[in-house]
């Protein structure tokens, strides 16, 4: 059991089941509540109130360092998330779990387990946000190697392809994270996000497989009558239709359809940019042609390579827990080649 540890920093370990269970989540849905993120921040503030009161009046160097560690960790620290987020190197969720660790863990904590202090390490610097962070990253490198191992184990390793993408059978993408990595040109690394294809799916009231068993149908803009909600494209999302499908081959089924020539001649092939109009806003970056190749690719492929990505997140919860455990593998690293 815990022998030594303050009250603030034992309070501090809830954020472990929480991220623990946001990365369930992520990984599962890809989606995150905000709600999460309150209590925490909350938590943080108070704790962060209650030590800087203790540090006040600053009459030594240890008040000074905790200072400027607290400095660092809150007005550096929550910026560079934010940032990040801006320019898309985070998810919202990844950036707000930054935001909550620079408030809640600004300096390292200390608790003592059967004799031995824990984190082993400390850095110099002694932010443990940024501990935090440098573990998520180092530990997230670790990702393209696994995924390139499954590829091979699947025999279907390509360079430099499979080091960032895997891939899967059409019929799986009903339900399946990631984004696209082929068009009908080739291998692209801006191809159609999954979410945005069950959007459009959602709002046509049809299924993947609907649109596979009869594409040149589908194509015409002119079956396009009743649409419905088409969500934020959620895998685990309840959609309704309230019955109002339209089975492929109910009055989608004409010699016009199937007609190669009579296809090309559409306006706005798959309804694609009155979809766009439609939503109103964002489709996860989508334009029409991205829509129209990506339905192309997945009406025409029997399997397709994909992004799919890793939620920050999850090497966030293991960086954490190594945080906590060990302290910064970085400084470990640079310890070990008598660098720090």
């Amino acid at each position: 059991m815990f022998g030594i540890g303050t009250l603030p920093d034992l309070l501090r370990l809830v954020v472990v089941p929480v991220l623990a269970w946001t990365a369930w989540r992520d990984i599962r849905t890809r989606r995150v509540p905000n709600v999460v993120w309150y209590p925490l921040a909350a938590l943080g503030l108070v704790l962060l109130v209650w030590e800087l009161l203790g540090h006040l009046p600053v009459e030594t160097v240890f008040d000074r360092l905790y200072l400027i560690r607290v400095g660092v960790s809150v007005f550096f620290v929550v910026p560079l998330s934010y940032l990040f987020w801006r320019l898309g190197g985070f998810g919202g969720a990844d950036a707000k779990a930054l935001m909550v660790f620079a408030i809640l863990l600004p300096t390292f904590p200390s608790y003592t387990l059967g004799g031995v202090t824990l984190p082993l390490s400390q850095t110099r610097l002694g932010v443990f946000s940024m501990t935090i962070l440098t573990n998520t990253v180092i530990l997230g490198l670790a990702y393209p190697l696994l995924l390139a191992a499954r590829n091979l184990a699947a025999g279907e390793f390509e360079v430099p392809i499979s080091f960032v993408g895997r891939r899967v059978s059409v019929p799986s993408l009903s339900t399946t994270h990631g984004r696209l990595f082929e068009s009908p040109d080739g291998i692209t690394r801006n191809g159609l996000d999954l979410d945005a294809l069950r959007m459009y799916l959602r709002w046509r009231g049809v299924t993947l497989a609907d649109v596979r068993e009869n594409p040149e149908a589908f194509r015409n803009p002119e079956h396009i009558e009743e649409t419905f909600d088409p969500t934020d494209g959620a895998v685990h999302r309840d959609v309704s239709t309230d019955g109002g499908v339209t089975e492929p081959g109910e009055s989608m089924s004409n010699d016009a359809d199937t007609d190669p020539d009579a296809v090309a001649t559409f306006d706005d092939p798959w309804g694609a940019a009155e979809f766009m109009d439609a939503i109103d806003g964002s489709a996860y970056g989508t334009t029409p042609e991205k829509l129209r190749g990506g339905l192309e690719l997945v009406t025409t492929r029997q399997s397709v390579w994909i992004s799919p990505g890793i939620p920050f997140i999850v090497p966030m919860f293991a960086g954490l827990v190594v945080a906590f455990v060990y302290g910064d593998i970085l400084f470990g690293i640079l310890g070990a080649l008598g660098i720090a």
